[in-house]
């Protein structure tokens, strides 16, 4: 039923977790594995008086390590189990944007991803990449806790 399924990951444990079900489902469909790791750069800072910044390009050579960690990490598991797997890193200061663009990219027939599950005030502060690629995208988005 589905031939190609992206997979956000974070690099958090929940990502992880997430991992395992996606590879999981891939083979159950004979599917291949997209995952996809947004890196978003560095925030802009008002300046001021007193205000320490930090090294723009450390914090970005930083942020693109990670996300290449947890692209590497996901395309290892998926060898070991058998599953085709190719990975993605994007930068980007609107990841769900980016994971959007990559499903129709990459011809996704799902988007699998985890969520953190935050309520109240929280969800609402914080937002929510799963919330955002849900309004956004037309493909079935399967959603693990």
């Amino acid at each position: 039923m589905y031939k190609s399924i992206l997979l956000p990951t974070d690099g958090s444990e929940l990502s992880h977790k997430a991992t395992e079900t996606a590879i999981q489902f891939a083979k159950l469909n004979g599917a291949r594995l997209v995952t996809i790791s947004v890196a978003q750069p560095f925030p802009f800072v008002p300046m001021g008086d007193g205000v320490i910044v930090p090294d723009a390009a450390v914090f970005e050579r930083q942020m693109d390590a990670a996300a290449r960690a947890s692209v590497e990490r996901v395309a290892l598991a998926a060898k070991e189990a058998g599953v085709p797997c190719e990975g993605v890193v994007a930068v980007s200061p609107t990841p769900y944007d980016e994971i959007v663009t990559a499903a129709e990219k990459f011809g996704c027939d799902i988007i699998l991803m985890a969520s953190h599950g935050r309520r109240g005030l929280n969800k609402l502060f914080l937002g929510s990449e799963t919330q955002k690629v849900l309004a956004h995208t037309t493909l079935p988005v399967l959603v693990l806790r």
